[in-house]
């Protein structure tokens, strides 16, 4: 059965030829239409994105919730659908999203950290539930070569919270998010700072000149990071977003992505 979104259907004004496109996609994925509140979510999540001028720079991206399946959640926003490992139906919740083990589920995007050049790039995740672990390292996404550099949001068995941004030197906070919580990571060229955003707040890191280096070919994992084309640094925190790009402001994507997820909230049973 095919279902189709356009406007006014079930009620809902899905008016953004981009959101009905992925609403239409979803529906085909879950065999089934989604709550008119779903939809409306979803569509002032795109058009507020587009409004605050984000909307481009997001290049891979799943709303790992709202859906009524799994299948459906992994239905890509923008970009290519991610590969999936190891996880079932049970991992996932509509409002919540999707839950790693921190042994062996992850996600390939698909999308290689060298699509984004000039270190003009960023990575997020919205976590609803944070890595429960202490004095281990698990990455929310991330891709490093066998140097050990690359991108990547990360908790280190320090328990800080790390970020790093084409490069070999990262920026770490203390500070980690219980619940609810947008964590991004950006620059907007070589040399210039690296931004973690966490808990509403942004911390900036100065990279020292001449810290760069050539994003590689390999995947972002999610969940996991992609460590020379090995799962490694496994997660166990449940995620309900993320992307991947250029750089943007990452306080209004967790502003849009934040109402994004308490609508869904409102909206499923």
């Amino acid at each position: 059965m095919t279902l189709i979104v356009r406007p006014g259907y079930g009620g809902a004004a899905v008016s953004d030829p981009d959101a009905q496109a992925y609403l239409q996609a979803v529906e085909v994925a879950d065999n089934q239409a989604l709550e008119q509140g779903v939809q409306q979510a979803v569509n002032q999540f795109v058009i507020g994105c587009k409004a605050d001028g984000i909307w481009t720079a997001i290049k891979a991206s799943c709303i790992l919730a709202g859906a009524r399946t799994r299948t459906g959640a992994l239905v890509p926003l923008v970009g290519a659908a991610p590969t999936t490992f190891n996880f079932v139906d049970a991992n996932y919740d509509r409002k919540t999203g999707l839950v790693g083990d921190g042994t062996s589920k992850y996600l390939n995007s698909n999308r290689a950290e060298n699509q984004e050049t000039g270190s003009n790039a960023h990575v997020s995740v919205f976590v609803t539930t944070p890595e429960s672990r202490t004095g281990v390292s698990s990455d929310h996404l991330g891709v490093f070569n066998s140097d050990f550099r690359g991108t990547a949001i990360a908790q280190r068995s320090d328990n800080n919270t790390y970020s790093y941004v084409q490069s070999d030197f990262s920026i770490s906070t203390p500070v980690r998010a219980s619940t609810n919580s947008l964590y991004g990571a950006k620059r907007s060229q070589a040399g210039n700072p690296i931004v973690l955003r966490i808990a509403k707040n942004n911390y900036s890191q100065n990279v020292q000149a001449g810290i760069f280096i050539s994003p590689s070919s390999l995947n972002y994992f999610v969940f996991a990071a992609n460590n020379n084309n090995t799962a490694g640094s496994f997660a166990n925190s449940r995620l309900a977003f993320y992307s991947i790009g250029e750089s943007l402001d990452l306080a209004l994507l967790d502003t849009r992505v934040s109402a994004l997820i308490t609508a869904f909230g409102v909206a499923i049973p």
